[in-house]
């Protein structure tokens, strides 16, 4: 009884209230007539909340996002499918799905009734400004009654996940020449029947070969790893992300670590395009551990498995580059995206060049996303000038500067570049 009254809502309790206070009267002025108003009043909303408890009401909800992978700033429906499989109508439903609030607010839906064995499907959009891995849901329906008496509250337990990845942005299709992707004995080899060394590996999959389980990776990951099938000649890139907190300035989608993962997500997709193995390192993870990433055997699958490790990716504590491991080097071709990088940092990412063909840096201009901190950096050409000493071709991107320029500079050679450059200024004053 204690249970079932205590889904009235404010009306049925000014009811009862009411039919309380009209009994006591005519039981003290001896009004038959008030009395029975009295006890009217009382069972009005005490039955209905009897009633609505000992209903069992059968509802089933099933949630579908598409697509359920979106960029940042790119919209996704929600689709809610309510089913009611029992023999017991519902009365009035307010129905609340619980929605991360940077996906907007939360959606609110009116049923006035849902009879047995009837479905009612309702969708909303979201979209989100910054990328993440973002879980919605459960459902929150209210059940009242016609009268308005009660109240019942029930919540569902699925939920749904929508992955909101980096912007990446289409760059030009500049074609690496020999120089810069590796040819002939430079040229990163890789053979599913290689050494332990050279062999790459991906986890397992329903179907593969279990011939092809590479057992070493398997007991260092503690899940089943098989050699992956590649071609000879197969192109290989490894790309270096800065995480480092104290490496970036700003805040929120407008910070140079936003921009950083937004070129990453852009270098690796375009990379992955033009037949590169890619390969993704952090300051925090040891070359060792990472996974290539391909559109090879699985099609885009690497890819976006890729860009969905770069949407939950976070800024590090760690000072400096010192615990990369630089006995695994990287093979092929290496771009690092950098934020602030002093001295030493520069001297910890040399020890990675040892094996790759040629090295391009995009180094970030982080004083310039954020004028006001207090902290001093050194200027951005001498930090450039530092990674050119130890053999890496640098641009350097500041706020605004289309990612795809950035890009088209730093493919190009330093001799082509410096042309470029001179040729710019010679027309300059003649304009």
């Amino acid at each position: 009884m204690r249970a079932a009254l205590s889904t009235l809502t404010t009306r049925g309790r000014a009811f009862l209230s009411a039919g309380v206070t009209c009994a006591v009267c005519a039981i003290l002025l001896g009004q038959k007539d008030l009395l029975r108003v009295g006890v009217l009043l009382i069972l009005l909303p005490v039955v209905t909340a009897l009633i609505a408890h000992r209903s069992r009401y059968r509802l089933s909800c099933s949630r579908e996002i598409v697509p359920t992978r979106v960029q940042a700033g790119q919209s996704a429906q929600v689709s809610l499918r309510l089913d009611n499989p029992g023999r017991v109508p519902t009365g009035l439903m307010l129905l609340e799905d619980q929605v991360p609030y940077v996906l907007g607010s939360r959606p609110r839906f009116v049923l006035d009734q849902l009879r047995p064995r009837w479905e009612r499907t309702m969708s909303y959009v979201v979209r989100s400004e910054v990328r993440g891995r973002f879980a919605i849901g459960p459902l929150t329906v209210r059940l009242s009654d016609p009268f308005g008496f009660v109240e019942l509250t029930r919540a569902f337990t699925s939920r749904a996940v929508l992955v909101v990845t980096p912007v990446v942005v289409d760059l030009t299709s500049f074609r690496l020449s020999g120089e810069w992707s590796g040819t002939g004995d430079n040229r990163p080899r890789a053979f599913a029947a290689a050494g332990t060394e050279d062999v790459t590996v991906r986890e397992y999959r329903l179907g593969d070969d279990l011939r092809r389980i590479h057992w070493r990776s398997t007991a260092r990951t503690d899940e089943l790893m098989v050699r992956r099938e590649e071609q000879p000649h197969q192109s290989r890139a490894t790309i270096i992300l800065d995480t480092r907190a104290g490496a970036h300035r700003g805040s929120g989608p407008a910070s140079s670590f936003e921009y950083a993962v937004s070129a990453c997500a852009s270098v690796g997709a375009y990379l992955a395009g033009q037949g590169f193995v890619v390969r993704m390192l952090t300051d925090d993870v040891r070359a060792a551990e990472a996974t290539w990433h391909d559109r090879g055997v699985s099609g885009p699958v690497e890819v976006q498995l890729l860009l969905e490790s770069l949407a939950v990716i976070n800024t590090s504590t760690r000072p400096t580059f010192s615990q990369t491991s630089p006995e695994h080097n990287a093979a092929g071709l290496l771009v690092a995206i950098l934020g602030s990088c002093s001295p030493t940092d520069a001297a910890s990412l040399s020890a990675l060049r040892v094996g790759s063909t040629r090295a391009l840096a995009i180094l970030l201009d982080v004083g310039a996303w954020d004028r006001d901190d207090s902290r001093t950096d050194r200027p951005a050409a001498e930090q450039a000038a530092q990674l050119r000493a130890h053999g890496w071709n640098v641009v350097v991107a500041a706020p605004g500067d289309p990612l795809a320029h950035v890009w088209t500079d730093v493919c190009r050679p330093p001799t082509a570049r410096l042309h470029t450059h001179e040729a710019a200024a010679q027309t300059g004053p003649a304009a």
